[in-house]
């Protein structure tokens, strides 16, 4: 079996080794696409097909590195840009890849800073292009790279979230069901408790009996040894049993206050004094029921009576005992409340899935569930003699399911069918003891453990959502404010020495000497693409944010022969 499990799990890790190359390969593919179009492209030399290949085997690095350090590939991306102006394709492709793969921002925004400083010293200094061009180059940093990182990041941000979800979710379901086990484990040491006093008190008395006939002077010496056998067996008996049972005891647990041998006819009766409108069938039912049954009969009566009187105060109540072969059935209906229901906190279902564990462990099974009339209906199924010591238990939960009850009377079936509902609500909230159904091999945590889990995941959840709120934040705020900083700086460079304004240019007099003319700034602008004319001059009316030609001054032999105005 265990080697079975580790050939499934190295096939699974295969399969998942295979779907990452079949990635980085697609990735790769579509990334060298334009670079590898350019290169086939005539005409054809022998440098350019080198710088073809050079280039997709640069490629090929960045995407075989990319897992590992995305931050890295992304360098070698942009800087790639500097050998094939086609690796500009790819700039945000890796991008978003760094930020989706890069646990911290931090290393992508040193890059990004290392990258910029670099591009505008090599741009400005040493190269010598002009301000347009390197703003040019920044926007393209910003929007290709940048803003596409900042995507990548929210993306993370988002599995993060989900991830602190599911997480969430299967803290709050392991609460759950540590409280309905901690439901379970109270009864059961309610049900240990009063086998101890019963049980104990009986041997008590079987122990006494034995110590009478011991010291009985008619009795034969062989049987005064037998019933001195006997008190010492049932003395030892009695211990074990304050040992193993003893043990389960609530310390502060509540006790009882009921007669120790009150029928459910009494019980019923009571009601009635109490007021309620009970009406009872079938009471002869319970004759030769075992012990442990009776009980549990008497535990879902009174459960359900006391339901309706908390749910449904002034609604009629049926209670109806039913012998089937060696099954008893106890249904308890009551109608719905006249009046409404009392005010109060609503239903936890604690009470209900207590009474399912009281019931199962008497071998019988419980189900229970509002009707279409908007009444309640509370079903049980017990057996009529005593649980033999090697039947095994009914599954806990095995079959529960949600839904409401025909008013004309309970599915059919027995309660060991499937579908047969226990404790209504079950695993509906946190309050009631979440599902009775466990995972095979779960256990349920301590309170105090469970509690913790639930308060970490829920800490959790809370930082993924900031987080998330604040990559959604950045990814569209720092895109538009980067631009408005490059605005900013670009603008007052473009525009330093080159503004003629509207009133200076229109008071330029055509024919003029240009050493004649007063307002021309000191430095020109390159001329639009396409519009160069020899012997004109080019200047700005100052337009944010590009600082754009808007002003076109045409010179003949140092005169001025035309001027216009710029559209577009």
């Amino acid at each position: 079996m265990e080697s079975w499990w580790s050939a499934r799990a190295g096939d699974g890790r295969s399969r998942a080794v295979v779907r990452r190359r079949a990635a980085d390969l697609l990735l790769w593919v579509g990334t060298a696409a334009p670079i590898g179009y350019a290169g086939v492209t005539p005409p054809h030399s022998g440098r350019t097909t080198a710088l073809t290949l050079g280039a997709l085997l640069l490629l090929a690095a960045a995407v075989a590195v990319g897992r590992r350090r995305p931050v890295a590939a992304l360098v070698v991306v942009v800087l790639g840009s500097l050998l094939d102006g086609n690796f500009l394709f790819a700039i945000p492709v890796f991008s978003y890849l760094t930020g989706r793969r890069s646990a911290t921002a931090v290393p992508a925004a040193v890059a990004f800073a290392v990258l910029a400083a670099g591009g505008t010293a090599l741009n400005l200094g040493w190269l010598g292009t002009g301000a347009a061009t390197w703003f040019l180059l920044a926007s393209v940093l910003l929007f290709a790279g940048v803003f596409p990182w900042l995507v990548g990041r929210y993306r993370r941000q988002q599995a993060v979230l989900a991830e602190a979800g599911r997480r969430h979710a299967e803290a709050r379901d392991r609460e759950r069901r540590g409280a309905a086990e901690r439901i379970r484990l109270r009864e059961r040491a309610r049900i240990a408790q009063e086998m101890h006093d019963s049980l104990g008190h009986d041997l008590s008395l079987i122990a006494l009996r034995a110590a009478a006939l011991e010291v009985a002077g008619n009795l034969a010496p062989r049987h005064r040894d037998a019933a001195g056998e006997l008190r010492a067996s049932v003395a030892a008996a009695t211990e074990r049993l304050h040992g193993i049972i003893g043990v389960l005891r609530e310390p502060d647990g509540a006790t009882t206050i009921r007669p120790a041998d009150e029928s459910v006819g009494e019980l019923v009766d009571g009601a009635r004094e109490a007021g309620m409108a009970v009406r009872l069938d079938g009471a002869d039912a319970l004759a030769t029921l075992s012990p442990m049954a009776a009980h549990a009969a008497h535990r879902v009566v009174r459960e359900a009576l006391t339901n309706a009187a908390r749910y449904a105060p002034g609604a009629a109540v049926s209670v109806v005992l039913h012998r089937d072969g060696d099954r008893l059935e106890v249904a308890v209906v009551n109608a719905p409340p006249p009046a409404g229901p009392l005010p109060g906190p609503p239903s936890t279902g604690s009470g209900l899935l207590a009474l399912a564990e009281r019931v199962r462990l008497a071998g019988g099974a419980l189900a229970s569930g509002p009707r279409d009339d908007g009444g309640f209906a509370v079903h049980a199924h017990l057996p009529v003699a005593a649980r033999a010591g090697g039947d095994a238990l009914p599954p806990r939960g095995a079959g529960s399911a949600g839904g409401r009850w025909p008013v004309g009377g309970w599915p059919a079936g027995g309660a060991d069918e499937p579908g047969f509902p226990v404790a209504p609500g079950a695993g509906t909230n946190a309050s009631d003891g979440g599902s009775l159904g466990e995972r095979p091999g779960s256990s349920p945590l301590k309170p105090a453990t469970a509690t913790a889990t639930a308060t970490e995941a829920e800490r959790r959840l809370r930082d993924a959502r900031r987080r998330v709120r604040l990559s959604l934040l950045t990814a569209l705020g720092a895109p538009a404010g980067l631009a408005l900083v490059l605005s900013l700086v670009y603008y007052p460079v473009a525009t330093a020495g080159t503004v003629l304004d509207d009133g200076a240019f229109a008071r330029l007099p055509l024919g003029a000497q240009r050493a004649e003319l007063t307002g021309l700034p000191r430095r020109q602008l390159a001329p639009p693409d396409g519009t160069a004319r020899p012997g004109c001059e080019h200047y700005t009316d100052g337009n944010f944010p590009l600082a754009q030609p808007t002003w076109r001054l045409c010179f003949v032999e140092g005169r001025l022969v035309s001027k216009e105005r710029i559209d577009g």
